[in-house]
């Protein structure tokens, strides 16, 4: 027995536009794959949320969430998440008070600090509250969090406020993050950690061993928890599954060089013109991707979950395949029952 076998598996999707599809296409497929890997027995369901970005058709994973819980029976789903500076808290407070009043204990609330979008469309997003210059996620988590337990100072304007259902506490807060910084205020204030090395930077065993050295036990949370987000492309073969990661080389390739259109197909990839640059571009961009048949996938993740000690892996697959992503996940999951006979 290998600890994958007793790892809880999640989803995060962010209802990604392919070159040959449509935005209502994306959201229904966002529908589907949710329905399929509750149905594989997946612990949680994730939506993110992006602003501007031609590849990405919501951004709004409040209004997601309560579609995917409507849609499924038992998975946990949440935000992957709520990006905090765009929002004044009390309307985050009230909405996922709402989803949590209509599917008790199947809600999570993941907050994130970057505005995930450009600044002209940050500003957008912010032109009508008070902007802060420099960075006011603390104070914005700080408020979130009063309107969850009501403990305002005794002088404070808000503190008659009554955020509905008043009988209903928010979901379990998680931080989301891609360096060390919410990686020790996640530790420090006691909540779960979700780490997103499909696109980070920073070291990853920094960020998880740091959460998990720094914990401070909470009335949230008792002992620390730690997601690895993990982009992941399984098929039957090798070869098939480094076809189908076609999509997410050439979708990265173009996304350093500042073209964020739609997802290409595998097809699309397939049929590039590559340079060596780009081929070198594509090879190092791999250490973020893990792809291949699920015995390569399976040492894969056991290798992250030695090195990180993940109490969870978080996967996304971004090809545009609808059955090919399915698939993905069904090799993925299958891959508990294998490393528990082994």
């Amino acid at each position: 027995m290998t600890r994958l076998t007793h790892t809880p598996l999640s989803v995060l999707d962010l209802s990604f536009v392919a070159s040959d599809s449509s935005g209502p296409e994306a959201l229904r497929g966002t529908l589907e794959l949710a329905r399929h890997v509750d149905g594989l027995g997946f612990t949680r369901f994730w939506v993110a949320e992006h602003h501007n970005l031609a590849s990405v058709a919501s951004g709004a994973p409040d209004v997601m969430a309560g579609q995917i819980l409507a849609a499924t029976e038992r998975i946990r789903v949440g935000s992957g998440g709520v990006m905090l500076p765009n929002h004044a808290p009390l309307m985050v407070a009230e909405r996922f008070k709402v989803l949590e009043a209509l599917y008790p204990g199947r809600v999570d609330l993941g907050l994130g600090r970057a505005p995930g979008t450009d600044h002209l469309t940050s500003h957008a997003l912010r032109r009508r509250q008070d902007v802060d210059p420099g960075d006011d996620f603390l104070d914005r988590l700080k408020e979130l969090m009063l309107w969850d337990t009501g403990q305002w100072p005794a002088d404070h304007p808000y503190r008659n406020i009554q955020v509905m259902p008043v009988d209903v506490k928010l979901p379990p807060i998680w931080l989301l993050g891609s360096s060390g910084y919410s990686a020790r205020l996640s530790a420090q204030i006691g909540v779960g950690y979700a780490y997103a090395h499909h696109f980070a930077q920073h070291d990853v065993l920094d960020a998880m061993l740091s959460y998990r050295a720094g914990f401070q036990p909470s009335e949230r949370l008792a002992a620390p928890h730690a997601i690895l987000a993990l982009a992941v492309v399984c098929a039957p073969t090798d070869e098939e599954a480094e076809y189908l990661a076609g999509s997410v080389d050439l979708a990265h390739l173009r996304r350093a060089r500042g073209h964020y259109g739609p997802i290409p197909t595998a097809e699309e990839a397939a049929a590039y013109p590559y340079s060596e640059a780009d081929r070198v571009f594509i090879r190092r961009n791999r250490d973020k991707v893990l792809v291949g048949g699920p015995e390569k996938v399976a040492e894969g993740l056991e290798r992250f979950l030695d090195t990180t000690q993940a109490d969870e892996l978080m996967i996304t697959t971004a090809i545009p395949d609808m059955a090919a992503k399915k698939r993905s996940y069904t090799l993925v999951k299958a891959l508990q029952a294998v490393s528990a006979v082994a």
